[in-house]
């Protein structure tokens, strides 16, 4: 009776959060208040995919989504990105009959890194997926090798299979003592660099044993191929391998095998996408079917946007405030395009989740990178436009090719006026609607 009123209550309150906009994790929150182990007593699909990590997450779980989606079976999903334990509570309740029981052959969900050990506190995935930990809001996370400690408690069954990025130091050493990880990887590419290229290094020691740590190649920041002459911590060999990436052309191959085209040219992508092909391959999916539903797969998750502004053809991309990598990826996207381009980047609100000023994380972000002849012009733009200023003060850029605007809606009318062929536009999910409700959607 107890678990039927939770539900019931659960459904109402979801039912009606979504009727005037609001609530994906308010109904989770309330039953789990109500029946704090009720997680426990749900009767799950037979598969149940988990994915977390910094970056990645939302699109891998659509991309994993979609290709199941394809081959005919039920999937439920938190597709709107609720990936705390009180929003993943309320899609598995809303999602569950008054007796407990998910009707889906599987659940497909995003979970925050830092909660992932509350979120699978009463049940274990089947599968899951840690794509890698980078420095992402030190406000709320603090160092990488935290977050690592609250993943590492959230894997509790030995039943549950981990498909690790064996390319990330860090995730990596999750694997120690298990016999049941698939790993997943990248070949060395004309991409990759003998040096870190970036304004940190974080994988400069071992994340094992804190001694120096050696590579052979570097994909991006600290994601390659890796080796510690102290302890013996190395990129263990791969079950699912990237063997060639063209960016340039988009198309990648998988284990020398399986190729897929890209509708979006970028390394993080790649790794998206790798990861979705291992989890569809390890639940049954005939590997030339998910080549097939992931070639040219338009996310649809908002990541990236195409639009106009004045007469200025222009391509949006999400890139997450207080995650300096993230930056970095969608100005090495830029540069890859190599053409005539004006860049905008905005800075207005740092979070959605809490109150900070704290801007630090610009320092890390390589926009030295913009000093490129394709950079026409670089506009700044919100609330800590001034800040980004100062930063870009440090680099070699000129000053005469930056303006500075912290009135957003201003300087989309002024840029509007300007004669770029190709726009692009940095920023994070907090400042998105400021800019896209003021140009024209393809």
């Amino acid at each position: 009776m107890r678990m039927f009123f939770t539900i019931l209550v659960c459904k109402l309150a979801y039912f009606f959060g979504h009727l005037i906009g609001h609530g994906s994790s308010l109904p989770g929150e309330i039953a789990l208040k109500m029946y704090p182990d009720i997680l426990s007593k749900i009767k799950l699909p037979e598969y149940v995919i988990a994915v977390t990590g910094s970056n990645g997450k939302t699109s891998t779980v659509e991309m994993i989504t979609h290709v199941l989606t394809s081959q005919g079976k039920k999937v439920i999903t938190n597709k709107e990105g609720s990936n705390l334990d009180a929003g993943i509570a309320s899609v598995l309740l809303y999602n569950c009959t008054f007796g407990g029981k998910i009707k889906a052959d599987a659940l497909v969900l995003e979970s925050d890194e830092r909660f992932s050990k509350r979120t699978f506190k009463f049940f274990a995935p089947t599968h899951y997926v840690v794509t890698n930990l980078f420095r992402d809001q030190l406000t709320r996370n603090g160092h990488p090798e935290w977050v690592y400690e609250y993943i590492k408690e959230s894997i509790s069954d030995n039943n549950t299979k981990l498909i690790l990025n064996a390319d990330d130091p860090l995730i990596s050493l999750l694997g120690n003592g298990s016999d049941n990880v698939v790993w997943i990887g990248m070949d060395k590419q004309p991409f990759s660099s003998e040096k870190n290229t970036s304004v940190y290094d974080d994988g400069a020691f071992c994340p094992g044993c804190k001694s120096r740590m050696k590579y052979n190649y570097r994909h991006f920041n600290h994601i390659g191929d890796y080796y510690c002459e102290n302890c013996g911590h190395r990129k263990q060999s791969t079950d699912y391998t990237v063997t060639s990436a063209d960016l340039k052309n988009g198309v990648i191959t998988i284990n020398n095998d399986k190729h897929i085209k890209l509708s979006f040219k970028s390394i993080y992508n790649v790794y998206n996408i790798l990861a979705c092909f291992a989890v569809c391959s390890l639940v049954g999916v005939n590997e030339d079917k998910i080549s097939e539903e992931i070639s040219n797969y338009v996310l649809k998750n908002g990541r990236v946007v195409e639009y106009y502004l004045g007469t200025s053809d222009g391509t949006f991309l999400i890139s997450k405030h207080e995650n300096s990598v993230s930056y970095d990826q969608s100005i090495r996207y830029i540069l890859d395009r190599n053409e005539p381009c004006g860049v905008i980047i905005i800075v207005d609100a740092v979070s959605r989740r809490y109150s900070t000023g704290e801007i630090s994380w610009l320092w890390d972000i390589d926009f030295e990178l913009l000093n490129s002849p394709c950079v026409e012009h670089i506009y700044l733009l919100g609330a800590h436009a001034e800040d980004l200023e100062t930063r870009f003060s440090y680099t070699d850029i000129l000053p005469e090719k930056i303006s500075v605007m912290p009135d957003i809606d201003a300087a989309v009318t002024d840029i509007a006026a300007k004669k770029h062929k190709k726009l692009y536009t940095i920023t994070c999910f907090s400042d998105k609607a400021k800019f896209l409700s003021k140009v024209k959607i393809k």
